[in-house]
């Protein structure tokens, strides 16, 4: 909970102590609980914001400041005793409220990311980029160009400045709400999440960075993977997360307007058929990090980005458009699928980069709910691509993992291992595992560093099975 939160519930918890206290200890408690739960309960939204998960804590409150107003401030003879039984339903009911104060921020918190182990602070910027040459696939309209909001982190001058917010505009969230089974109001308190980044923060040094481009979900947003972008940044590598309009749980544009997840994106035919035009998100981004490079308008990314290192990762859906980005782009030199089946396309045509394919085992997908098909068709088509690499090749399969453990869903709530969202791995140790083995396959590619997970079975990480193929000796 946040400071002013528990100031909030402990508050409201002297006030309800104070009321079952002997009347001459009653007196004085009651006088000075009543003013402390009226500041806490205007500063706390007025100074952290309000959220959905105090509302019992807002109700209790204004209930002990009205009444503290009518014994305390009000003078009025009391003319009869309130019957015992009444005073003791108010104190049930009184403790009630006070658990769901407590326990709604508690179960829904304003968590904290992981701080990055790697050497370099982070900064962050977005930009937004129209397609001229696009046409807008998922409109009607045949002048509407393609366009995309693209956040980029990059390694960064330690700053004092305040940190980068977890998302920007937490109401865009409803359609990932619905698909973690919440009400779609439920993600709205993640505005209030920081991360470890600083806005436009100058760039680290006079060096460039390897490029990774990053992918989101189905439903997702750019943002869902930040422990694992920001562990790579720290690292030395410069992130650009894509918003792929209409496949993502809503884009907003900076005029205002708002592309909602697609209805058909629904429909895994229509997926399929959409992941080459997304793909080319991919390689529109990075012609435009190019130009970056070259000149910044906002003058913070010139000459530091490093074209000839380029690298693509993805989450589910994200990972089949970077699979297929991959197949498209010659560019990329380094290919990071995550859970998720391998493309018709792909399959047929194969990838050329070093590949590494990241997922978990069958029985944990059955464990979670997936269907035989699912399982199947997922596993069957990341073994088939792996086996046809020409080169160094990477099956990474991680025992106890569930689908959002890839995700930065476990830092939500607890409720998610509680609801089956997320698998009998602790999440710590679900993200130190993928963290390790993307920096290890990144290390290797496209700085061509030694990369001991890489080469066999780790002591440290008993619950992966990982299969190899090539030699993984440097630049091809």
């Amino acid at each position: 909970m946040r400071p002013l939160e528990t100031l909030l519930a402990l508050a409201n918890a002297f006030a309800l102590f104070a009321r079952v206290l002997p009347a001459p200890s009653r007196t004085w408690c009651s006088q000075l609980a009543g003013p402390l739960v009226l500041l806490a309960a205007v500063l706390q939204p007025l100074l952290e914001g309000w959220r959905w998960q105090l509302l019992p804590a807002y109700a209790l409150a204004w209930i002990l400041v009205a009444l503290w107003v009518r014994q305390t401030l009000i003078a009025r003879p009391r003319t009869r005793v309130a019957a015992p039984w009444r005073s003791r339903i108010a104190v049930v009911l009184g403790a009630w409220g006070l658990a769901l104060s407590v326990g709604l921020p508690m179960i829904f918190p304003v968590f904290r990311l992981p701080a990055p182990t790697g050497p370099y602070a982070i900064g962050t910027v977005t930009y937004h980029w129209v397609d001229a040459d696009r046409a807008e696939a998922f409109t009607a309209a045949p002048a509407d160009r393609r366009e995309v909001m693209v956040q980029v982190w990059y390694p960064a001058m330690k700053s004092s400045r305040p940190r980068a917010p977890y998302v920007e505009d937490s109401a865009n969230l409803g359609p990932l709400a619905r698909l973690l089974r919440l009400p779609p109001f439920a993600l709205g308190y993640l505005r209030y999440v920081t991360t470890n980044a600083t806005p436009g923060a100058r760039v680290a040094g006079d060096q460039s960075f390897p490029i990774l481009v990053f992918s989101h979900g189905r439903g997702g947003y750019r943002q869902h993977n930040t422990w694992q972008i920001e562990e790579l940044v720290s690292h030395g590598y410069a992130v650009a997360a894509i918003d792929h309009p209409y496949a993502a749980a809503g884009v907003t544009f900076p005029d205002g307007r708002v592309a909602e997840l697609d209805p058909r994106m629904t429909d895994n035919a229509f997926v399929d058929s959409m992941v080459g035009y997304l793909a080319q998100d991919v390689t529109f981004t990075l012609k435009q990090l190019a130009i970056l490079n070259k000149a910044d308008p906002l003058g913070i990314l010139t000459g530091h980005l490093d074209l000839a290192r380029v690298g693509v990762f993805g989450l589910s859906l994200g990972g089949a458009i970077s699979a297929e980005a991959c197949r498209q782009e010659p560019r990329v030199r380094a290919c990071l699928t995550i859970d998720v089946w391998m493309p018709q396309s792909v399959l047929d045509g194969g990838l050329r980069q070093p590949t590494m394919l990241m997922t978990r085992d069958a029985e944990s997908m059955y464990l979670e709910g997936w269907t035989a098909a699912d399982v199947n068709r997922t596993q069957d088509t990341m073994q088939r691509v792996f086996e046809r690499l020409p080169g160094d090749g990477y099956l990474v399969r991680i025992h106890g993992m569930f689908h959002q453990d890839f995700s930065d869903a476990p830092l939500f709530s607890p409720l998610t291992r509680w609801l089956g969202l997320t698998g009998p791995i602790r999440a710590e140790r679900a993200h130190d595992i993928v963290s390790a083995y993307s920096l290890a396959f990144f290390e290797r590619h496209l700085r061509f560093r030694t990369a001991r997970l890489l080469d066999g079975p780790a002591e440290e990480y008993p619950e992966v099975v990982l299969e190899t193929r090539g030699r993984g000796l440097g630049p091809p």
